[in-house]
C-alpha cells in the first residue's frame, strides 16, 4: 500500500503541480475511518471489489487531524473533538490488511474546509485523485458548511466521467456499526461489544520509548508507548496482551491515560507490565520495539493515588486480578 501525503494540485495546497505526488486513475472511497470498523470494512471490501473488476487500483482519501478536531480549535473549544480511537499509525495498518492500494492522507485545514462542493469535486476527485469511480456511505457530505451530497456528486459524475456509489449502514444484531458506537463501547469499557463493532480485539501500537523508569522503582517494569492524540476513546486499566516483543504474545496489564498520581500533564500514555518479562530480552530489550497493545478486559477507570506508596499498592492489585483473569483462560489468544 502506498501513503501519499498532499495533492497535486495547486488549487487546494497552493503549491506548483509536481511538489505532491500523483495518484493513478482510482476507485476512491473518503471518510475519516477512525477505527475501520465493520462497517469500514464491509465499504472497502465493495471498493476493492469494484476496483479490481474495473482494473483501477483502489484508493482512500481521509483527512489529518479530524475535521471535528479541526472545527473545534477554530471554535476554542476542543471538548468538541472526537476521542480518537485510533492513531493515524493504526488507520493505516488497518486500510492496508483490508487490501486497499494507496491512501491520501489530507491535511484538514482552513482551505480545505472553505472549498465549495464544486470545487472539491473538480480539484479533489477529478484533478487531484482522478477518480473514475466514487463509493460514499448513506449520510456522505462534503464541502464548505457540508452543501454537497450524493445527489450533487451522482449528478456531476454523470458530467465530468466518473461513476457513483452509495453504500447504506452497516448493522450487527441490529445495531449501526459506526465509530461513535464504537466510542461509546470504548468509554464504557464494553470490550466484548469493541470487538463485535471491530471484527477483531481493540489494539494500540507504537513504538516503545523511554519515561521516568518509575515503574522499576515501584517494582513494576513498564513499556511505555505514546497515543498521539489528546483524547483517547478508551482509558482506565486493562488486561492485554503483547505482540512484537517475542515469537508469540505476551499477557500483561496497562494503564492507558494521563497517569493522574504522577504527572497529569495531558498526554495520553499507554503503560504496559508483562506479567511474566522474557529474560532473553534482558532488562532494556524493549526500548525502540514497535508493539501492537491488545486491549481484551477493563479492570477499572484510571485512579490518582494519594502517594506513591498506595500507587505500588493498587498496580499490585491489577497485576493480581489481571494474572486471575489469565488463569481462566488456558491459552493466549492468537491475535491476527
Amino acid at each position: 500500500m502506498r501513503v501519499h501525503r498532499g495533492f497535486h494540485t495547486e488549487a487546494v495546497t497552493g503549491r506548483r503541480r509536481g511538489d505532491a505526488e500523483r495518484v493513478p486513475d482510482c476507485a476512491l472511497t473518503i471518510g475519516n475511518f477512525d477505527g475501520v470498523h465493520r462497517g469500514h470494512q464491509a465499504m472497502l471490501a465493495l471498493l476493492t471489489n469494484e476496483a479490481r473488476h474495473r482494473g483501477l487500483p483502489s484508493c482512500v482519501l481521509t483527512f489529518e487531524p479530524h475535521p471535528r478536531d479541526h472545527f473545534a480549535r477554530q471554535a476554542g473549544r476542543p471538548e468538541l473533538a472526537p476521542a480518537r480511537i485510533a492513531t493515524l499509525r493504526d488507520k493505516l495498518c488497518e486500510l492496508e490488511r483490508c487490501g486497499v492500494d494507496h491512501v491520501m492522507v489530507a491535511r484538514f485545514n482552513d482551505a480545505f474546509a472553505g472549498m465549495s462542493p464544486q470545487a472539491f469535486i473538480s480539484d479533489v476527485l477529478c484533478h487531484a485523485l482522478n477518480a473514475r469511480y466514487v463509493l460514499v456511505g448513506d449520510d456522505f457530505s462534503f464541502g464548505a458548511r457540508r452543501a454537497g451530497n450524493y445527489a450533487l456528486l451522482d449528478e456531476a459524475g454523470a458530467r465530468q466521467g466518473f461513476d457513483v456509489a452509495r453504500m447504506m449502514s452497516y448493522e450487527v444484531h441490529g445495531l449501526r456499526v459506526s465509530s461513535s458506537e464504537v466510542r461509546d463501547a470504548l468509554a464504557a469499557g464494553e470490550m466484548p461489544r469493541v470487538e463485535a463493532l471491530l471484527g477483531r480485539p481493540y489494539s494500540i501500537s507504537g513504538h516503545v520509548i523511554h519515561g521516568r523508569k518509575l515503574g522499576r522503582d515501584l517494582g513494576f517494569r513498564t513499556l511505555n508507548l505514546r497515543f498521539a492524540h489528546a483524547r483517547s476513546a478508551a482509558a482506565g486499566v486493562f488486561v492485554v496482551q503483547v505482540h512484537g516483543l517475542v515469537a508469540g504474545p505476551l499477557p500483561a496489564v496497562a494503564s492507558l491515560g494521563v497517569r493522574p498520581t504522577v504527572e497529569d500533564a495531558g498526554r495520553v500514555l499507554l503503560e504496559v507490565h508483562c506479567l511474566d518479562w522474557p529474560a532473553e530480552l534482558g532488562i532494556d530489550g524493549g526500548y525502540g520495539r514497535c508493539l501492537r497493545v491488545e486491549l481484551l478486559h477493563k479492570l477499572h477507570e484510571e485512579r490518582k493515588y494519594e502517594s506513591l506508596a498506595a500507587l505500588r499498592q493498587g498496580i499490585a492489585l491489577d497485576t493480581a486480578q489481571a494474572r486471575q483473569w489469565w488463569a481462566a483462560r488456558p491459552t493466549l489468544r492468537t491475535g491476527r
